[in-house]
């Protein structure tokens, strides 16, 4: 039903007397068209809204006119000549509503909502600058890239960019090409432990992987090698076996060991948090040539966790494992320290509940929360 709210000789206003209706009803030619005139923004003249339909689109116009004064969208003003009233303004009711419906963003509304987000960011969150000199919609968008980093980094991950992807956004291809083009411009991926390509096993070890048409003499290398997961994965056996594998965290100390090690005693690169890919290739590895493990991490509440996740490969193969370099001593022994900070005391508490923590590491644990310290492997390794 539609009322006139205002009259007078030659003008009047006509609005419809219900709430607006949705545009389920609406055909996508009208839809469009409508889109176009919205994104105008405030009244607009009836002679601009028709022309914009072009010169074939006139009787379209006229019939998204009367759609919208009989669903209740627009209040129309109107100019009495010729003795017929005809249309002079449209106001659009309900602009916000509209534009949320038609998909169109309300450039003012993003701009305050990406201000209070980065209010509210914490001030070390990686990319800020980077961030800040995106539109407010696309900075809105990424955010979660550069907080999604940051806890990557907090829980000392590595992988390829399909791992982070997954990690933020829980599917490996969400990132978009323009998102990854953005991070690698802003930052060094690599240095974040993210790589583009193939990652690889650094590993140093007494054994020969033998394939089905060749060999591999690890022995070979003069310090270490890197090995594909594929490359692993096609091994079928191997020949020798280290008296013991040594895991190490941090990339320099694992050179200085691969450098520094006994014949044979094999050492393998535990790239923080263990990826999928480096559990798969080190679980055959062990089928391959089985032996405990000495584990090696920051003396740190993310350093036990981690070590806990790699010795689970070894117990799932009923093999040894022992915490290396990750006692009170070696954190008292380290040039510096630094504070927890809550997020270690929340993990330190998780993994107090772990059942059959060995107990070097939960006396590490309750060390470093009773002393407000912990270190990295670096000083000692």
């Amino acid at each position: 039903m539609l009322r006139v709210t205002q009259q007078s000789k030659i003008r009047r206003q006509r609005v419809s007397g219900h709430a607006p209706r949705g545009l389920d009803s609406l055909p996508d030619d009208r839809r469009q068209l409508l889109k176009r005139w919205v994104k105008r923004g405030g009244d607009s003249r009836w002679d601009t809204l028709r022309k914009d339909a072009g010169v074939g689109g006139q009787n379209l116009a006229q019939a998204l006119l009367d759609w919208l004064l009989d669903n209740g969208w627009i209040q129309l003003d109107e100019k009495f000549e010729r003795a017929a009233w005809w249309p002079y303004r449209v106001q659009f009711r309900e602009p916000a509503q509209l534009r949320a419906a038609l998909g169109i963003f309300d450039s003012d509304a993003t701009a305050a909502q990406w201000q209070t987000m980065r209010a509210n960011l914490p001030p070390d969150t990686p990319l800020l600058d980077a961030l800040d000199t995106l539109p407010p919609k696309t900075a809105l968008a990424r955010a979660d890239l550069t907080t999604a980093l940051a806890r990557w980094q907090l829980e000392q991950r590595s992988g390829t960019q399909r791992d982070f992807a997954l990690f933020t956004r829980d599917a490996t291809k969400a990132i978009t090409p323009a998102e990854w083009a953005w991070l690698g411009d802003a930052t060094d991926l690599g240095d974040w432990g993210i790589e583009r390509h193939t990652p690889l096993l650094l590993i140093a070890a007494p054994i020969t992987l033998q394939f089905p048409h060749a060999a591999l003499d690890l022995a070979a290398c003069a310090d270490f090698c890197a090995l594909t997961p594929a490359t692993l994965a096609a091994a079928a056996a191997a020949s020798g076996a280290p008296e013991r594998w040594h895991l190490v965290e941090n990339r320099t100390s694992f050179e200085r060991a691969a450098r520094n090690r006994d014949a044979n005693a094999g050492v393998i690169w535990l790239p923080g948090f263990p990826p999928e890919w480096w559990r798969k290739a080190v679980a055959h590895l062990l089928a391959l040539a089985p032996g405990p493990a000495a584990i090696a991490c920051d003396p740190d509440p993310a350093g036990v966790a981690i070590a806990l996740q790699a010795g689970a490969l070894w117990q799932a193969a009923d093999l040894d494992w022992q915490p290396w370099h990750m006692d009170i001593a070696t954190l008292q022994s380290l040039p510096s320290h630094g504070a927890l900070k809550d997020w270690d005391n929340a993990l330190i508490a998780k993994l107090r509940q772990i059942p059959g923590l060995p107990a070097g590491l939960a006396n590490l644990l309750d060390y470093m929360q009773q002393h407000n310290i912990k270190g990295e492997q670096e000083g000692a390794l």
